[in-house]
């Protein structure tokens, strides 16, 4: 996933206090190696400060654009917007990621605090009629500006966002949208706040060694040492994250621990405490549909969409309609499967959700004999992300060196010095791979810097945050194929801020639409997935053997295995998305709304949705609303963009050269599918999606 460490449109902020301004470390450039952000000087108490001093700077630049009384031109107008605002990029792009690695409660409170003025910031200028005026101006003689094609892309971005945003309101209706905007940023933030406080705050407590049974040496092991840091040392603890409870839910035989662990992942947010976030979700669509009204939309699906490649709800819902058929008839073959299986055991009970992993397992052990278990030694951390960089070598020609010396924000991550065949230096690369409280769940991408070539070359400062399992004994963390995968694909997403060569940064790297941002990453995937590549750093931790063919045939084999399950889980998600945004009623009980869309779907009671609402935080904190289809539709994209490497060779020069040019480097430059047909020689199909996930 993507993840903007500047919430949803917001940009910037905030009260100003008595600190000696020459000690802040974000109200100058920093004196830094590739001036990455001094870490190690950043206190707390910098960050409220500079986020005032930044908001103002960034007004007194506005209002020096407004109050030109030359005629607007591209560079007094768009080029001035787009140099406008440095003080406020500085502490927005390391405050928001923080929040979302390595928060801390005043961090948090800081967050909450600061999001609805950071909105109304934004409002400001978004809404400044004077500005929307001079940026109208040069739209409508355009044709005469002489520009090149990047230079009238940002232009017409420019007033398609002011424009989306409320520029053409009256006074009375931009008033509103401004309050509805703080009150969603700050919305959003309480509602990621309270997931993780849910996640954290329940534990799986086990002090008889028999309920461990089924459970491999190391995952007991790991639960040792997380019951020692809780303050439970000779007993095990099992969270509801996925690092600890997916390995639990797979192994454990105790059945009715699998579905204590598995309730508790999936009731978060819906407890009825003080973390509740249902009224939270009430609360926004509310606001959404309202805003969505104001800026003269039926839906906020609507809203939204117009602004995407997908377009259209009806787009969307076409896709996932024709998606779903085939999915859920696999599974309904799979549960048969997977019944059959418990009563051959002489189980008396029906499959249950929090049974799936544990008898898919079982199924894909009888099937194609071998067990997950069996893949992790060959899949080290360190070697998998060597292996990726090694696949960024072959089709990129740039290479990853590590530097220990470079600022980082916490001693357990690594930076990387990315550099392309010249040996110059085209950005930086950070890792934060291992799971702890103090970070969100899932992964993403971020940037502490974008590229742009605007005022002289900035190179981009790219993060990866996932969150993968604690080291074992032998002081190395082993992955799971998903997590192998997962690995590739937030490092297409930092390919895609690496690669960039925009001149702008206002359209560099992934600002690009939701429906395409995750093409470049999905993309990368692909490599993970082929023999020839695993290969390269599938090597066993401990003998240094690379895996045998013989089981990487099974892992083949077992590609589109429990395909219909994954199908449907994230299908029913995308599709309770959309019900939320495209629903016009007031919607009083969340929980009843879940239910009664997810029914209409004909959702089956053995699956229940990737995402429920009440943690649901790519539509509810992360800005996906109307927009978790996205994986779906740029999987479209990357299924038949890799059939050109099929039919060429995996690192064939002259495809790999114009997947770079066209993908990887071209950020929001031009029109999206424009850039696509010139990459692939045509507009995607769907049938190498379908044959991809077996569904054909």
């Amino acid at each position: 996933m993507y993840k903007n460490p500047i919430p949803f449109l917001i940009f910037f902020v905030l009260s100003c206090t008595n600190q000696d301004d020459n000690m802040n470390p974000f109200l100058s450039e920093y004196a830094t190696p590739f001036q990455i952000p001094p870490f190690e000087k950043i206190e707390f108490k910098h960050y409220e400060p500079a986020f005032s001093i930044g908001m103002k700077e960034q007004q007194d630049e506005i209002n020096d654009i407004t109050s030109n009384t030359s005629e607007p031109t591209f560079a007094n107008t768009i080029e001035a917007l787009e140099r406008s605002g440095n003080t406020l990029d500085r502490v927005s792009n390391v405050f928001f990621n923080l929040v979302g690695s390595n928060t801390n409660d005043d961090m948090d409170a800081l967050a909450v605090k600061i999001s609805p003025q950071l909105s109304s910031h934004n409002d400001k200028i978004l809404l400044n009629k004077s500005l929307f005026s001079r940026i109208e101006r040069l739209v409508n003689k355009k044709s005469s500006l002489d520009l090149s094609t990047e230079q009238s892309r940002l232009l017409d971005e420019t007033y398609k966002r002011f424009q989306r945003s409320g520029a053409n309101l009256d006074e009375v209706s931009m008033e509103r949208l401004t309050a509805i905007n703080s009150s969603l940023s700050s919305l959003s933030v309480q509602f990621d706040q309270n997931v993780l406080k849910e996640t954290n705050g329940y534990s799986m407590v086990i002090d008889n060694a028999e309920d461990l049974d089924g459970l491999p040496d190391e995952e007991i092991r790991q639960a040792a040492l997380l019951a020692e840091s809780e303050g439970e040392k000779g007993k095990w603890v099992f969270k509801p994250t996925r690092v600890s409870m997916y390995p639990f839910l797979t192994y454990a035989t105790q059945r009715d621990l699998r579905e204590e662990l598995y309730n508790s992942y999936i009731q978060r947010g819906d407890n009825d405490n003080e973390f509740d976030n249902k009224a939270i979700i009430a609360k926004m669509i509310g606001l959404r549909k309202e805003k969505a009204a104001l800026m003269g939309f039926d839906s906020h699906s609507e809203y939204v969409l117009d602004n995407t490649m997908a377009k259209t709800p009806e787009n969307v819902n076409e896709l996932l309609k024709t998606i779903w058929e085939p999915g859920i008839e696999k599974a309904k073959g799979e549960v048969k499967a997977l019944q059959d299986l418990i009563s051959s055991e002489g189980g008396n009970f029906k499959l249950a959700a929090w049974d799936w992993w544990h008898y898919s397992e079982k199924l894909r052990q009888e099937k194609f004999d071998f067990k997950e278990e069996e893949v992790k030694p060959y899949f080290s951390e360190d070697k998998v992300l060597q292996g990726a960089f090694e696949v960024a070598n072959k089709l990129f020609d740039i290479t990853f060196e590590e530097s220990a010396d470079l600022p980082k924000y916490r001693d357990n991550i690594k930076t990387f010095i990315v550099k392309d065949k010249s040996e110059k230096t085209i950005g930086i690369f950070y890792t934060d791979y291992t799971l702890r409280p103090n970070k969100g769940g899932g992964a993403w991408m971020s940037t502490f810097r974008d590229q742009s070539k605007f005022d002289g070359e900035i190179i981009p400062l790219v993060v990866n945050v996932c969150n993968f399992p604690p080291v074992n004994a032998d002081g190395v963390s082993l992955l799971s194929f998903e997590q192998v995968e997962t690995l590739f694909h937030e490092f297409g997403h930092g390919l895609h801020g690496l690669l960039s060569e925009a001149q702008y940064p206002s359209l560099s790297g992934t600002s690009v639409t939701r429906d395409y941002v995750e093409f470049p990453s999905q993309m990368m995937e692909n490599w993970a997935r082929e023999p020839e590549v695993i290969k390269t750093f599938a090597q066993h931790y401990q003998t240094g053997e690379t895996i045998p063919d013989e089981l990487l045939e099974k892992i083949s084999a077992a590609g589109t295995f429990n395909e219909g399950f994954a199908t449907t889980e994230y299908v029913a998600a995308a599709h309770l998305d959309m019900a939320y945004h495209t629903n016009l009623d007031e919607i009083k009980d969340i929980d009843k709304f879940e239910d009664n869309a997810l029914s209409d779907l004909g959702l089956i009671p053995e699956i229940e949705t990737r995402y429920r609402s009440t943690y649901f935080g790519h539509i509810f904190a992360g800005g996906y609303s109307s927009g978790y289809y996205s994986y779906l539709w740029t999987e479209v994209l990357e299924a038949d963009a890799f059939e050109a490497f099929k039919e060429k060779g995996l690192f064939d020069k002259e495809t790999a050269d114009k997947l770079k040019k066209y993908v990887y480097s071209s950020g929001n430059t031009d029109d999206l599918m424009t850039q696509y047909v010139r990459f692939r020689g045509k507009e995607p199909v769907i049938e190498p999606l379908l044959k991809k996930r077996g569904l054909n």
